[in-house]
């Protein structure tokens, strides 16, 4: 059953639009994030790295995508922001401390809403076009 799930989640990846991807990345992020949060609250220290290490690597990709010369204002503020979770997640990790990933989940939470929010934009005013 696994290797049926790992297939789907592949296909759905390569036939996914730009769109689709950034938004299941947001997705991979808050989940580790707070995979990380209750491993802390578990005490479960070895889970909390993975799930950090998961985490950081995801936004890593974000700041890796990000286009300064199109993206112009926003992507230096969207960096800032990676930066910060970047930042606070590995503060988190050395101190064990849960805080500042409840920082770095709303900023996570907030940008993907925002995200969601103009994906759906996109579409509804995105011109129709007929095959036929």
């Amino acid at each position: 059953m696994s290797y049926g799930l790992g297939a789907y989640k592949k296909t759905s990846v390569k036939t996914a639009s730009k769109e689709q991807i950034l938004l299941m990345l947001y997705q991979a992020a808050i989940k580790n994030c707070r995979l990380a949060i209750d491993a802390i609250h578990e005490k479960q220290i070895a889970k909390k790295g993975e799930h950090i290490g998961k985490l950081q690597d995801i936004i890593i990709e974000l700041v890796n995508s990000l286009d300064h010369e199109v993206g112009g204002t926003v992507s230096k503020e969207l960096e800032s922001l990676y930066d910060y979770i970047l930042h606070a997640s590995t503060q988190a990790n050395i101190n064990i401390d849960a805080k500042p990933l409840e920082g770095c989940l709303n900023v996570l939470n907030t940008l993907y809403d925002g995200w969601l929010q103009a994906v759906k934009n996109m579409k509804t005013t995105a011109p129709q076009t007929k095959e036929g």
